[in-house]
């Protein structure tokens, strides 16, 4: 997602770069490319048309025209109206109601994903330590209700699938009733969708709204339907009135404009994107980070956290214990490959890294993705007296092993090379000046509490 206007982008700015201060012509040069850009990334005539216009304002203005650095203030320019159009710099918030429980409404057209998002805002509000109770009102879509109860299952969460009712209205003010009941503080509305919007969904939304009393109306978006995406929310605010958007395959490799563009035309903020299929790939949307990204700024916050999820604390002290002791294994080199793995998919990781931009789509992602899982099958084939001795690693276990995991003598003995290395390395890391480099580093590092 983003590639088309990312990659548009980041060559407009690198044409800026060494030419001293920027004349207005040089800057209505470079808005003429960012326009191309724009539209060719999907994103509405009429947004562009208005960011444009914004940013033009500030290109042109004195700060930037005489700036020792153009290509940079132009940047900044255009990062920060694109961050205002994505909903500002403010961290995502639900709203809640004064007296629980708050119902957050989800909307959308059929296909857009709203079941399964449902499901993932319930998981993400279980991991704040919150006890939602999800509700499906689609007596429409067959197995709708029985979707998300399934969905609900996996996920441990609660979900209110009462038998004998059939009726939209009636469903949900059964849902209302058990959670205010049992306790539960957010109640989250799966409502149904059409292939196209009708006076019969609106209808019943705004019925559904008016039962519920919700503290949030998310308008859950298809990144990847383009155009549409961007009518439809435009219809739904003006009909049922939205407090916020949801981007489902933010993942995907559509074009990305109309993401952008749903906010625009609504004014209403994107508060959380769905960025893989698995329930717990989905989070809060933050549009600095994610226009850094678009930018090649990369994203460091979002790696650091990523990183303070998927480390092990206590594995880490570990592992530099025995660091210092030079005791670092095949075993420990398996462990380290495993918490890359969580951090997520390599490609997503270069996107975080600064400078890298459309270089870090350069590189083979997913050769690497095969190597670290070979190299991890490799380290699996061996005994536990291989992973701690790798000197025992004679002929015929390599060959055994390289059978085992199935693949090549000379993909063992590569992998076992590098292992060498990176425990050469490591051991620079585990003596007195090792140990000394690593405090001076660690006394640099930003303390997170």
């Amino acid at each position: 997602m983003f590639e088309t206007i990312s990659d548009k982008l980041q060559g407009i700015f690198r044409s800026l770069r060494g030419q001293g201060a920027l004349s207005e012509v040089q800057v209505d040069a470079a808005l003429r490319e960012i326009r191309l850009a724009l539209l060719e990334a999907d994103v509405h005539f009429r947004v562009v048309k208005q960011f444009l216009e914004k940013v033009r304002l500030r290109a042109t203005g004195q700060d930037v025209l005489k700036s020792l650095t153009p290509d940079q203030a132009v940047i900044r320019v255009v990062r920060d109206e694109m961050v205002a159009m994505l909903g500002g710099d403010e961290p995502p918030r639900l709203a809640t109601s004064a007296k629980p429980p708050s119902v957050i409404l989800m909307a959308g057209l059929q296909g857009s994903g709203k079941t399964t998002t449902t499901a993932k805002l319930g998981h993400f509000l279980v991991k704040g330590g919150h006890h939602p109770l999800l509700v499906s009102t689609d007596v429409y879509r067959p197995a709708a209700r029985e979707q998300l109860k399934t969905l609900g299952a996996q996920t441990g969460q609660k979900v209110h699938h009462p038998e004998g009712l059939n009726q939209p209205r009636e469903i949900l003010r059964s849902a209302l009733q058990e959670a205010r009941a049992v306790g539960h503080e957010f109640v989250l509305v799966d409502t149904a969708g059409r292939l196209h919007i009708d006076d019969d969904l609106m209808a019943e939304l705004e019925d559904l709204k008016a039962i519920a009393q919700p503290s949030e109306v998310l308008y859950v978006a298809d990144a990847m339907t383009g155009q549409d995406a961007v009518r439809s929310a435009e219809e739904f605010e003006r009909r049922i009135g939205l407090t916020g958007i949801i981007l489902t395959k933010l993942d995907g490799d559509a074009r990305g404009g109309a993401a952008l563009s749903a906010a625009a035309v609504t004014g209403r903020p994107v508060k959380f994107a769905g960025v893989g299929e698995k329930v717990d790939e989905f989070e809060p949307f933050a549009p600095g980070r994610m226009v850094s990204r678009i930018l090649g700024l990369g994203d460091v916050l979002t790696l650091i956290e990523k990183a303070e999820q998927a480390v092990d604390r206590e594995q880490a002290e570990a592992l530099v214990s025995k660091l210092r002791r030079s005791e670092f294994t095949l075993q420990d080199y398996r462990d380290q490959l495993t918490q890359v793995r969580k951090l997520g998919s390599l490609d997503q990781v270069l996107s975080m890294i600064p400078g890298l931009g459309s270089a870090a789509r350069q590189v083979d992602t997913e050769a690497g993705e095969r190597e670290i899982k070979k190299a991890a099958a490799i380290i699996d084939s061996m005994t536990p007296l291989e992973r701690r001795e790798p000197s025992v690693l004679n002929g015929s276990r390599r060959k055994r092993i390289a059978k085992g995991s199935g693949t090549g003598v000379e993909d063992v003995n590569r992998l076992l090379k590098q292992f060498v290395q990176t425990r050469k390395m490591m051991k620079q890391f585990g003596g007195v000046a090792g140990g000394k480099m690593m405090k001076r580093l660690a006394a640099r590092m930003p303390q997170f509490r």
